[in-house]
């Protein structure tokens, strides 16, 4: 009998996969991270660890699984929370969500599963898993979006590898959100009318603000305000004696000054926002509201413009180093001077966009057909071949 070990997170989507893998026979065990002490910079009504984990466990006596709890906040704090304070210092903003499924759940939490004598882990995310069996006998593992497109969280799992994916089962992925709940409710579940989790994977809904404030300190500084037609001007039709020209142009991140616009407001540290932003800026008698278009962390200064179509906030192009470069089809990956139609996103639940992959040296250009709204540094940039999630990047 095959083992798995569940990542039980004390959420309905969990539950019903460890139930699923039970009734096909497998050996499962049930185990929940712990990934956080520090409630103070948790909203705890929203997601205690605890409730969760007593939750995780009613489930796993239920089903007569057996249980237990990890403490894997040390690696959290290393990987992820150390991390996403190195990426606010630098001004850009991470993804932690997807780092955390790469280096926690994927990872450390793979090798203890392993450790444990499992052949597999098991999570509750809506995506499936494809195998396809090459002529030398070997096998090559596919990543495909949820079968509820609502759900699909393949863009959350876009940094896994080909040994994770030989090693991780979904058993959830062919179903849609009542179903899972329908099957959770039908078996006494505990998890079955909870809500969805919301915030930091395994934290819980964080106060960025304050959360960032305990590393990054406070620092004032000039929110600007850029008319549209600066960013238009700056932007008219130029002649490119070659596409890679042409794509370094279209992907360079604006470089705004405080004389481009006017001067509306104070902020309180220019790392503590991102592109894109409406919200804490704090700024009225404007005729639209102002979204943050750039951040300088330099200068600590915000640029910002006046409504969502204002042209500061989107870009065609977008730029992935070679060192921040995933495949998780290594068999597609292309070679320099190599290009590949794709549907592509730039964050969860965006919808999938037609775009085209090129390949340079020192990395690859996403350039889009149509142009997207705050491409951020340090957020990922996932792209598809139909429903199979082939690769992804950090955008630089």
């Amino acid at each position: 009998m095959k083992k798995v070990v569940v990542g039980l997170s004390g959420g309905v989507d969990s539950s019903v996969a460890a139930y699923l893998l039970k009734e096909q026979g497998y050996e499962v065990i049930g185990l929940f991270m712990k990934n956080w002490h520090d409630d103070s910079v948790t909203i705890s009504e929203e997601c205690p660890w605890l409730e969760d984990s007593n939750d995780a466990l009613i489930v796993a006596e239920r089903l007569g699984i057996p249980f237990q709890t990890v403490d894997l906040s040390a690696e959290y704090k290393e990987r992820i929370v150390d991390y996403m304070f190195k990426e606010y210092e630098m001004g850009r903003t991470p993804n932690p969500d997807v780092l955390c499924n790469r280096e926690i759940k994927f990872d450390v939490f793979l090798k203890i599963a392993l450790q444990l004598g499992a052949d597999y882990v098991a999570t509750g995310h809506y995506c499936r898993k494809g195998t396809i069996q090459n002529a030398d006998g070997s096998e090559t593992y596919q990543l495909l979006s949820g079968a509820d497109a609502n759900k699909d969280q393949s863009y959350f799992l876009c940094q896994l590898s080909q040994e994770q994916l030989s090693k991780t089962l979904f058993p959830i992925g062919e179903l849609q959100k009542p179903e899972v709940r329908k099957i959770a409710a039908a078996n006494d579940l505990i998890t079955a009318d909870k809500k969805d989790s919301q915030g930091l994977c395994f934290i819980g809904k964080v106060r960025l603000p304050e959360f960032l404030q305990q590393k990054l300190k406070p620092k004032k500084g000039v929110i600007v305000e850029v008319p549209a037609g600066a960013v238009q001007l700056r932007r008219s039709q130029m002649e490119f004696d070659s596409k890679e020209a042409e794509l370094a142009y279209t992907s360079a991140k604006p470089v705004y000054h405080i004389e481009d616009g006017k001067i509306v407001g104070e902020h309180q540290g220019a790392h503590y926002f991102t592109k894109g932003q409406r919200k804490g800026l704090d700024v009225g008698g404007t005729k639209e509201p102002l979204f943050v278009i750039e951040t300088d962390v330099e200068e600590n200064v915000i640029y910002t413009g006046q409504g969502k179509s204002h042209p500061g906030l989107y870009r065609r192009t977008l730029f992935v180093t070679d060192a921040e470069l995933h495949w998780v089809r290594p068999d597609l990956a292309l070679k320099v001077d190599g290009t590949m139609s794709v549907m592509a996103r730039i964050r969860y639940r965006q919808a999938l966009e037609k775009a085209t992959l090129y390949k340079v040296d020192g990395g690859l250009y996403v350039d889009f057909e149509e142009k997207q709204s705050a491409i951020t540094e340090g957020q990922f940039v996932a792209w598809y071949l139909e429903d199979e999630l082939i690769g992804s990047g950090v955008i630089s």
